[in-house]
């Protein structure tokens, strides 16, 4: 059977059936310029075409021999059949953790909450597979040692690496903790350029071989921006599962409206984090709720809220290290094991929860089985979507992939922008849309929206949105990074 390639300035190769190929060439929009060239035989084909043409596409790698496994730590390397287990504990099938920084303190309280069953459950076995640099390896050896010694039944295998590429083989968490702290005299610029290159070469890895729905949350500073770079540099995960870590000041921010208010923590609702993990992020006490009403009709002490609670909660980070001598570690690694059960588990009715995003959602929606839906599918994003990508799988069913554009708050696009979520349970999110604002708020939301709109064009150059120019609007500290 003859075969054709679909080109045009923004597609990669792509390989159809001839009996798709005449209604393509009638019914693809004119705009895309496509032309058709004859193709090799092929058993799978891919079209990829996208409207923003400088999108950073990962290099292609060789995926790893499915029975090549990589190499595992001490007693996890022995075999053993999880499949029997399964029929006798009522096990979930075995999923794949990926965590990087691995030897750090964020890791060393993670890892054990992790392995435990603390965070997914009493039922589900995990492998964790561990990334370290040449310098941590023989400190990543002995997290193994510990994780090997404290015989936890659910932790059923240990990898550990220095290799991006083997330790996100089909993840289906990445956890992205590694990132270079802020030293004496280290700008902000060249800190957004050292690390937002680890998570460039991060997100390629995860582009390459990680799991297509792989979950990924950014801890590493600065995360909003780092998540955004890790985001462009894998454009075949939903950008949609890409998170960076605000969860910790959302806690900082409840405590301290418990603490006001003389109430325990639990009776603190609705509480968001907008915008950057830095000092201009938002606290938003006119949407949060204490003991089901709202915060001000609690708290009537509008200048304690829109100055020390505010800046309480954006500074508590450097107070915590002046006290501490170093930046918090088991306070970030509880507030990760939040951020994930947020995602798998239903959110309470009315509540939500605060977690870095994308505006911009990439989704998968369904296969089509029929070409001739096609044609509805390409009108249809022309009218309401940025059109991505169509893909042809394994069963050479025609997949596709929208990006759907804007939220609802008025934020600019194209940013990692910490807003209000919602889960059921199943790993993905919504944003909430039932919030409210005020002059004030809005004021609030700019100057960190400015920020991070700053921050996107001094990465310029690890995004493929062309040369970096760095103009921030102030030298804002992150809370830890020193």
């Amino acid at each position: 059977m003859a075969l054709a390639q679909l080109n045009n300035p923004t597609c990669s190769k792509t390989q159809l059936h001839s009996s798709q190929l005449s209604y393509l060439s009638r019914n693809l929009p004119k705009q895309y310029n496509c032309t058709f060239a004859p193709l090799h035989r092929t058993q799978h084909g891919r079209i990829t075409c996208s409207v923003a043409p400088n999108q950073v596409q990962a290099p292609a790698v060789q995926s790893q021999d499915p029975k090549s496994k990589p190499d595992c730590y001490g007693v996890f390397c022995l075999t053993y059949d999880l499949k029997a287990e399964e029929e006798t504990k009522s096990w979930k099938k075995l999923i794949n953790i990926a965590v990087s920084g691995a030897a750090g303190m964020i890791s060393n309280h993670l890892l054990f909450k992790l392995a435990s069953g603390e965070v997914f459950g009493p039922n589900q076995p995990i492998a964790l597979k561990l990334l370290g640099s040449e310098r941590s390896f023989q400190a990543l050896e002995g997290v193994a040692m510990e994780l090997e010694d404290s015989l936890f039944p659910l932790l059923r295998e240990v990898v550990i690496s220095i290799d991006p590429y083997e330790v996100f083989q089909d993840a289906e968490w990445a956890l992205l903790i590694g990132a270079k702290p802020r030293g004496p005299g280290v700008e902000r610029a060249a800190l957004l350029d050292i690390n937002g290159q680890i998570f460039a070469e991060q997100g390629k890895a995860l582009n390459a071989v990680a799991s297509r729905n792989v979950k990924v949350i950014v801890v590493g500073n600065p995360c909003n921006t780092n998540a955004l770079i890790c985001l462009k540099n894998a454009p075949n995960i939903p950008a949609k599962n890409f998170h960076a870590l605000t969860r910790l000041d959302e806690n900082r921010a409840k405590c301290q409206l418990a603490l006001k208010a003389g109430v325990f923590y639990d009776k603190v609702s609705n509480m968001t984090i907008w915008g950057n993990h830095s000092t201009t992020q938002v606290p938003d006490f006119l949407n949060a709720r204490i003991d089901g009403l709202p915060v001000k009709e609690v708290i009537k002490d509008q200048k304690w809220l829109e100055e020390e609670f505010t800046e309480k909660v954006q500074k508590r980070g450097g107070v915590l290290i002046q006290k501490w001598g170093r930046s918090s570690a088991a306070s970030t690694s509880v507030s990760i094991v939040d951020a994930i059960r947020s995602l798998i588990t239903p959110t309470p009715e009315g509540d939500w929860f605060s977690t870095g995003v994308s505006c911009y959602y990439l989704k998968h929606l369904m296969y089509l089985l029929d070409i001739e839906l096609y044609d509805l599918l390409v009108r249809f994003c022309l009218h309401s979507f940025l059109f991505s990508g169509i893909y042809l799988n394994h069963s050479l069913q025609l997949q596709y992939q929208v990006y759907t554009a804007g939220n609802p708050y008025g934020i600019a696009e194209d940013i990692v922008f910490s807003m209000p979520c919602r889960s059921k349970g199943d790993g993905d999110y919504e944003l909430v849309k039932d919030v409210i604002f005020d002059d004030y708020l809005r004021q609030k939301l700019a100057k960190t929206e400015a920020e991070l709109l700053a921050e996107k064009k001094c990465v310029a150059h690890l995004t493929g949105e062309g040369i970096a120019v760095c103009d921030l609007p102030g030298d804002t500290m992150l809370p830890g990074e020193m």
